[in-house]
């Protein structure tokens, strides 16, 4: 019997094929390309102490990274990362009096607690992801100059032991980022609340019509991303060993969410690329490390940056249509 219109489905084009390859694998290929163009031109790009110092510098990228994921994974976005970073900074020289513990721990509780408003923001209030975040990004970062109005350093051993030791060769900061994407990682995809943020950022309606508490996730969600910004503020300070809340984690937020979108993970939610992300955050490090290798302003990365950001976008839409 003949088929009627409309029952196969249509092929892929050879540019929708294109865009779709370049969303899912063009991060690689580009981290792959930066390798191999500093291999070729960069000094000293192949010794150990320079891989060392870029795997200690990606760290905190990744981490908040992570967190990013998971927000524009429900379709959201969370521009107060950078801040948070910021505030944890000052909490732990606040609080590095009670012992480096107590520190840590009321640095991580403070960015938990500015996730918890913004996902209140969103998921209670009903305001614009942008415009929550956009609102705590300047809130959170005049606070943390406030608590902490200058640089401030300090000496504790239990800090320079986070911020500076080394197990098996590695960098412990690289090892905490490690282990923190594998447990993102396994979140997304071996866990009830993984398949539940995806679904909520894949058609909110539905996932309300469903049952699933989406509330809750979206809180949940932002809690995780300002935890995991906290970690990344927590484990800057250590290497540094001074807080500066005017700068530490300053464009943090564009950092991550080039990571994040180059990845493979769309803006418009429903799926999440860990180590998409990953690689997204390491694609950033090289670029800056390559520029300034070569003795290009910094400004440059940004403007990098935002081409990169609107590239992947473009595919990701070409792609989607």
């Amino acid at each position: 019997m003949a088929e009627t219109a409309g029952t196969l489905p249509k092929p892929l084009g050879g540019r929708t094929r294109t865009l779709a390859w370049l969303q899912r694998y063009g991060v690689y290929a580009s981290v792959l390309a930066l390798l191999l163009f500093n291999v070729a031109f960069t000094p000293h790009f192949l010794e150990v102490a320079n891989f060392r110092t870029q795997l200690i510098q990606v760290a905190p990228i990744v981490i908040v990274s992570l967190g990013m994921a998971l927000v524009i994974g429900t379709e959201g976005i969370d521009l107060s990362v950078g801040s948070v970073m910021a505030l944890s900074s000052a909490m732990v020289v606040l609080y590095l009096g009670y012992g480096a513990p107590v520190a840590i721990v009321a640095a991580l509780v403070a960015g938990a607690a500015v996730g918890a408003g913004g996902g209140a923001l969103v998921a209670y209030a009903g305001v614009q992801p942008i415009v929550a975040t956009l609102a705590l990004l300047v809130g959170i970062r005049g606070l943390a100059n406030v608590l902490v109005p200058q640089l401030t350093e300090f000496r504790n051993p239990a800090l320079i032991t986070l911020g500076s030791r080394s197990v098996l060769g590695l960098p412990l900061v690289v090892i905490i980022a490690a282990v923190l994407t594998a447990v993102v990682a396994f979140l997304v995809k071996r866990t009830i609340f993984g398949r539940q943020l995806v679904a909520v950022g894949g058609n909110r309606a539905a996932a309300k019509l469903s049952g699933l508490p989406v509330r809750r996730i979206l809180v949940a969600v932002y809690v995780l991303s300002g935890l995991l910004a906290a970690v990344a503020g927590v484990l800057a300070t250590a290497r540094l060993q001074a807080s500066d809340p005017t700068s530490l984690g300053l464009l943090m937020e564009l950092s991550a969410i080039t990571a994040v979108v180059v990845g493979g993970t769309p803006l418009t939610g429903g799926r999440v690329r860990v180590l998409g992300t990953v690689m997204g955050a390491l694609l950033i490090q090289l670029l800056q490390a390559t520029l300034i290798k070569h003795n290009l302003p910094q400004s440059w990365t940004q403007m990098v940056q935002a081409v990169i950001i609107l590239a992947a976008v473009y595919a990701a839409r070409g792609r989607k249509k």
